[in-house]
């Protein structure tokens, strides 16, 4: 007889297939993203725009982005995350097939705000999942695989990309981008986690609100230090293209080949970091002190790597780019490992939506930000350079600014808590 397989077997077996999804979900979501930056040479000529302007352009998806993340956190701790999710990722892929449909700067910076509202969802509803369906021992990697999709997505969105652009186009690439991810939905449904929100809400006291998270030092922590590393993050992701070409005078097939290098370091080291770092947990190490060296190291070492690339000759600034990538990696498996200890299930949306909110205002400032120094300036030293200051302070703020790295004890069920008065 065929042997019987276990309730267990069945679980592990759909839990993988969640989070496939989910770590597809995050590289289609950085790719979408990340497309106006890929096409940003031939769009700025086309659309007749200013660096300024592309800057602005360039900033724009993360007013949208930032601003709904408190609610997008509040809707994944009180709805079904499921359909959350499911909503904002249809809103994301038509807003980037829209993208290549349009042809005025308004209309362009229209797409880039619903697109940001719509990739909202994301990170809350990553972190909901991962503290439901999955054991503690497992979330450190399964948030580094979600931090590896995060940058193999640039880096096959820059690479097939900057290939796909040179020959078809920046709009047939974008409107071809979107129509494909939309085929995420089907094998979702199939396959998404099983609602538990009644379950959890019968058995469960109720969660904390949000001036009980603000009271909290390490959440404050994990925002301040979410907005260091998404500086560097979004001035990479939204300016390292144009700065290739532009500045260092590559081709935009060599572009692709060195953004996509770049990128994939910073997957591949995430991956690797976030191994080592559960290893040591288990090993008996201190979460405290493993997470938290981890990210100061990682932030440090891009900061200096950085600031040397953009002194350094042609040849050597790609080796710098590329080790300063790799440190870039050690940071990325840790951060939502360490939101999720400290929230816990009650509060893993709402913490996960604040810390994204506040963290992502530098996708707001980082890019707009670049493109009004470059334009004064006439080159990138100056932007480097405040990317290295970002480095160093955020490396500051992830030993100084959180408290040990365990679950906060929430408080008990509060109605005016709970409604966030």
């Amino acid at each position: 007889m065929p042997e019987m397989t276990t309730s267990s077997e069945l679980s592990s077996t759909r839990n993988s297939c969640i989070l496939g999804l989910l770590v597809l979900s995050a590289f289609i979501n950085y790719i979408d993203r990340g497309s106006i930056s890929i096409a940003a040479p031939m769009l700025k000529e086309d659309i007749g725009i200013s660096t300024a302007q592309l800057g602005i352009l360039l900033s724009s998806f993360f007013w949208t982005y930032a601003f709904f993340q408190p609610v997008s956190g509040w809707l994944v701790d009180r709805f079904n995350v499921n359909a959350v999710m499911a909503v904002g990722f249809l809103f994301w892929s038509g807003a980037t097939a829209a993208t290549g449909i349009v042809h005025t700067f308004a209309a362009l910076l229209a797409m880039r705000l619903v697109l940001g509202a719509g990739e909202s969802v994301a990170y809350p509803s990553y972190s909901k999942i991962f503290v439901r369906h999955f054991p503690e021992h497992r979330r450190g990697f399964a948030n580094a695989l979600i931090s590896t999709a995060i940058y193999c997505g640039p880096a096959f969105g820059v690479f097939f990309g900057g290939l796909l652009i040179a020959r078809f186009g920046w709009r047939y690439f974008c409107i071809g981008l979107g129509l494909a991810g939309l085929l995420w939905l089907l094998p979702w449904f199939r396959w998404m986690p099983e609602d538990e929100t009644a379950t959890v809400e019968k058995k469960s006291p109720a969660g904390p609100g949000w001036l009980e998270i603000l009271q909290q030092r390490s959440a404050w922590g994990t925002c301040g230090g979410l907005f260091c590393l998404n500086y560097i993050s979004y001035f990479m992701i939204t300016w390292l293209p144009y700065y290739l070409v532009k500045e260092r005078h590559f081709s935009l097939d060599r572009m692709a080949e060195i953004g996509g290098a770049t990128y994939l370091m910073s997957a591949l080291f995430s991956a690797v970091a976030g191994w080592i770092t559960d290893r040591a947990v288990i090993a008996g190490g201190s979460p405290t002190v493993v997470r938290k060296a981890c990210m100061a190291l990682g932030m440090a070492g891009t900061g200096v790597f950085l600031v040397c690339c953009v002194m350094a000759n042609v040849r050597l600034s790609i080796i710098l780019l590329f080790t300063a990538a790799a440190f870039f990696g050690l940071c990325l498996s840790n951060v939502w490992a360490i939101t999720q200890t400290l929230s816990g299930p009650a509060a893993a949306g709402k913490w996960t939506g604040l810390q994204n909110f506040i963290g992502n205002m530098a996708g707001i400032i980082a890019p707009a930000l670049t493109g009004f120094v470059v334009e004064r300036t006439g080159h990138f030293f100056w932007a480097f350079t405040i990317v290295g200051g970002m480095a160093a302070l955020g490396s500051l703020v992830w030993i100084f600014g959180l408290g040990p790295v365990k679950p906060v004890i929430w408080k008990g069920p509060n109605p005016m808590v709970q409604d966030g008065y």
